[in-house]
């Protein structure tokens, strides 16, 4: 289709119709139930909050972030994975990925709009963010520089993604480049929100921003692993089986890396018994959410990358679904332990009882819309599978 001088090349014989015909498989059935649960779910959780407005959550002045933004987090971070994925064929150059370029890159776009459709009904007043964002930018603010720089990434993804589909390789590159290092940029700024928090010395530093590039990657491998496995229907060919090979591998040393970073950030945060860090980490070790992080996210995906090397694309595709689980608790972990510890006011004349853990549990508006979230991303991923051919085209 060919609007003014910007050319969409669709999918021979798309149409609105077309959409609906897919092979009513069992699999096949039970996933579009399924999607559209959640999506009838997002309706709901959205029509609660319109009528209750930010009384629908259990979010306080104690413990302000809640669900929704943990869900934004996952989402985003999906995101910048997919787009370090897409960019190793296309940006980089290592062909044995080229065949996952298309495909990842509108991952990334799809992952993005879901995050930012959770987060649209977290925010007060949307509109008027998007007006003052340009009229009163707070440069200073980590949070703006967060939304700005998305936005340009978002942008440049989807420039990317249109010269993909053209085959113009040489301005995707470049498109795709600028769109990873905003991204990269974007992402860190991320980290940057909970590392400026003075207030929350279990979280304030350097950690986070860093972190936020390395469990990126990771997520996007796992999606990687998913998204393939669902186009092969897990019947991989051998072309598949080499690229996949080769991020089984590179997944086993950035899990092996994730390892280390937090083991050492546990044992800087409880030496030496720092007010406020030390016994907020020891909380966060003996926590059923943390265990299920570690357990799902690193032990046993690194388990079967060191059993089978990665030569069994198939026991990975199950690893990943474990992981992205694992990956769903780790961005909860990081929103909600960051304000486990209340803080307190300085009373210098009045008795102040010692502080409590701060508890906090979804409210089912919460709960709707974030799963409303992932009905999102896997209802535009399948309208994009149906409107472009997203597979790599010979000679290219």
């Amino acid at each position: 289709m060919k609007i003014g001088f910007i050319n969409i090349p669709f999918k021979e014989g798309f149409t609105i119709k077309s959409l609906f015909s897919f092979e009513k498989t069992p699999t096949n059935l039970l996933v579009a139930v399924f999607t559209l649960a959640l999506l009838a779910s997002f309706v709901v959780g959205v029509a609660m909050f319109l009528t209750h407005g930010h009384h629908a959550y259990n979010v306080t002045r104690e413990h302000p972030w809640g669900l929704l933004l943990a869900v934004y987090i996952f989402f985003v971070v999906s995101s910048t994975g997919l787009c370090i994925i897409g960019s190793l064929g296309d940006v980089f150059g290592f062909k044995d990925y080229m065949m996952i370029s298309k495909r990842a890159i509108f991952g990334s776009i799809v992952t993005i709009l879901a995050g930012f459709a959770v987060i649209l009904f977290e925010i007060g007043h949307p509109v008027t963010m998007l007006i003052y964002n340009v009229l009163s930018p707070g440069l200073t603010s980590a949070i703006w520089w967060m939304g700005t720089l998305y936005g340009l990434y978002l942008t440049f993804m989807i420039i990317e993604f249109y010269f993909l589909l053209n085959n113009d390789m040489k301005k995707a590159k470049i498109f795709g480049l600028t769109g990873l290092l905003v991204g990269l940029a974007a992402h860190s700024n991320l980290g940057s929100v909970f590392g400026f928090l003075n207030a929350r010395p279990i979280s304030n530093g350097v950690y986070y921003p860093t972190y936020f590039i390395l469990t990126a990657f990771i997520t996007g491998v796992f999606l990687a692993f998913i998204v393939m496995g669902f186009r092969y229907k897990l019947n991989f060919p051998a072309k598949a089986k080499v690229m996949l090979e080769g991020l089984a591998k590179i997944q086993g040393l950035l899990i092996s890396i994730l390892i280390f970073f937090v083991t050492w950030k546990m044992l800087t945060d409880i030496y030496g018994g720092m007010p406020n860090r030390s016994e907020v980490a020891v909380h966060i070790l003996g926590s059923w959410t943390f265990q299920a992080e570690v357990l799902l996210a690193m032990v046993l995906p690194l388990l079967v990358v060191l059993t089978t090397m990665g030569r069994k694309p198939v026991l990975m595709f199950w690893a990943s679904m474990i992981g992205m689980v694992g990956i769903f608790f780790m961005r909860y972990n990081l929103v909600h332990d960051t304000q486990l510890k209340p803080l307190q006011m300085l009373k210098i004349k009045e008795y102040q009882l010692a502080p409590e853990w701060i508890h906090y549990f979804p409210s089912p508006a919460e709960m709707l819309i974030s799963a409303g979230g992932l009905g999102l991303c896997i209802a535009m991923y399948y309208v994009g599978t149906k409107m472009f051919n997203l597979d790599e085209e010979e000679g290219h």
